[in-house]
């Protein structure tokens, strides 16, 4: 008898109920969600911060390109003339061998740099992206990355 009743406590005791099972998947839930609301925050952010260091590295080429060539590439020219020596470049003995960057990146999401010539307030350009929208206007993930506001 005693054998039984060892058997039928070591029976009850091999798995787990139904309420252990669904207690353990509610906490494994809750946490993927923890997990996967900080990721996304660190991605977005991620995103503005690149958009912010590309414009700084054209910036910076644009402003090498106006001190070989005396001006800023023209709104016809645009940010490819970083990359190749402009047809209709003022004195292009200037023009620097392989040009100013090697590739003209897009913004994270995407789409080209917005390249202006003349700038507003009375800068020498604009540039910028339009954020996550890509519209003008909005704030946090989907605001403006201009050059001016960095």
């Amino acid at each position: 008898m005693i054998d039984k009743r060892k058997q039928q406590k070591r029976n009850r005791q091999r798995g787990f109920t139904l309420t252990e099972s669904m207690v353990v998947v509610f906490i494994i839930g809750l946490l993927s969600t923890v997990v996967l609301i900080n990721v996304t925050g660190a991605m977005s952010q991620g995103r503005t911060t690149k958009a912010a260091t590309d414009i700084t590295r054209l910036s910076g080429a644009l402003q090498s390109y106006s001190g070989d060539m005396f001006n800023f590439p023209s709104q016809q020219q645009g940010l490819e003339a970083l990359v190749t020596k402009p047809d209709n470049a003022p004195d292009g003995n200037r023009y620097r061998p392989g040009g100013y960057i090697q590739k003209l990146p897009n913004d994270p999401w995407g789409r080209p740099y917005i390249y202006e010539v003349p700038g507003d307030d009375n800068r020498p350009y604009n540039l910028y992206s339009l954020g996550a929208d890509g519209r003008e206007g909005g704030e946090e993930d989907n605001a403006d990355i201009s050059i001016w506001d960095i």
